[in-house]
């Protein structure tokens, strides 16, 4: 399968204040702030839902095409994502703008201050999936992850018009979107991906119940967290797969990406559903046992062993025949 994933393309600036943010607050001058920190450390990564997706695809072997935005800064980042296996032909690059940045203070007690600069990410609706269609031979799937929301709105119309399988994965660009937009977004998508809560949000925005959203989409898969996830098809009994267990909980930024990243390795492996979906859990086990998005090795051997463990040794036979 030639799967392409729309989605930010982004960094993420992280940095520590030793402090406490409340210390440097005085009460009757809050309405003319004006502070600088002074941090510790500054720890840059790589990030975007688009590339998380893409990278963990590439870690298990797949060759996924990335579409969306970045700015003239993006040479370090496409080398990167080139040697995890990521096909980056079709990254529109901006004359003018930064790649998207996320900038982040933590302090002490772990409360934080942040700013998001959206740059090229705003140029994500200019590409046109024919054109990446045309360069690859093709496309089976695309997922239309968040991005710049007038992005997601025109590649969900381009799949529609175009007769192209799309999954719908706005996450984070609920909260901005009206239901309209989100009828619009999720009507006819082969796959839905959500988590509880933004499964909850979908239905409330919409109007639409949970019955109601089954008869639109293929497929509904909703991440449970430790929990594991649920598919769901209108007619069908639900699949639910647990997770496997964890070595440590170090950091959960980039689960979910993980997660869509085994699922759709494992559609393209045609190993079905819930062998897909525990490739999903698998790697993102990985990840929440990791600090960072994209700094995971997926060491195959260990891979196998962990998952046959978890689900088994049918399973893992089936898996084993692709995972090379």
């Amino acid at each position: 399968m030639r799967i392409a994933v729309t989605g930010s393309i982004a960094t993420d600036h992280l940095m520590t204040f030793p402090g406490r943010f409340a210390d440097q607050l005085v009460a009757d001058q809050l309405h003319t702030v004006s502070l600088s920190f002074l941090v510790d450390n500054l720890d840059v990564r790589r990030g975007g839902v688009g590339p998380n997706i893409c990278f963990g695809m590439g870690q298990l072997g797949g060759n996924p095409i990335l579409v969306g935005a970045a700015g003239y800064d993006f040479d370090e980042y496409r080398a990167w994502l080139d040697r995890h296996g990521v096909d980056t032909g079709s990254v529109r690059i901006s004359e003018v703008l930064h790649t998207a940045r996320f900038v982040c203070t933590t302090d002490k007690d772990h409360n934080q201050i942040g700013s998001f600069y959206t740059g090229a990410m705003s140029e994500a609706r200019l590409i046109e999936l024919k054109a990446v269609a045309d360069r690859v031979g093709g496309l089976d799937l695309v997922l239309i992850g968040a991005d710049d929301p007038e992005a997601m709105l025109r590649h969900t119309e381009e799949c529609k018009a175009r007769e192209i399988p799309f999954a719908a994965d706005f996450s984070q660009q609920i909260a901005r979107m009206d239901g309209e937009e989100i009828r619009l977004l999720l009507d006819g998508a082969t796959y839905l991906f959500s988590n509880e809560y933004e499964k909850g949000l979908i239905e409330s925005k919409t109007g639409w119940t949970d019955e109601e959203i089954l008869s639109r989409v293929g497929h509904r898969v909703t991440t449970l967290g430790s929990r594991g996830v649920r598919i769901e098809r209108a007619g069908e009994p639900a699949i639910e797969v647990a997770c496997p267990e964890e070595e440590a909980k170090v950091d959960p930024t980039g689960v979910g990406d993980a997660f869509r990243a085994g699922f759709l390795t494992g559609l393209s492996w045609g190993v079905g559903l819930e062998r897909a979906a525990q490739v999903g859990c698998m790697l993102a086990t990985l990840v929440i046992e990791t600090l960072g998005t994209q700094e995971y090795t997926l060491r195959r051997a260990n891979f196998m062993d962990r998952f046959t463990k978890a689900y088994g040794e049918e399973a893992a036979t089936q898996v084993h025949a692709h995972l090379t």
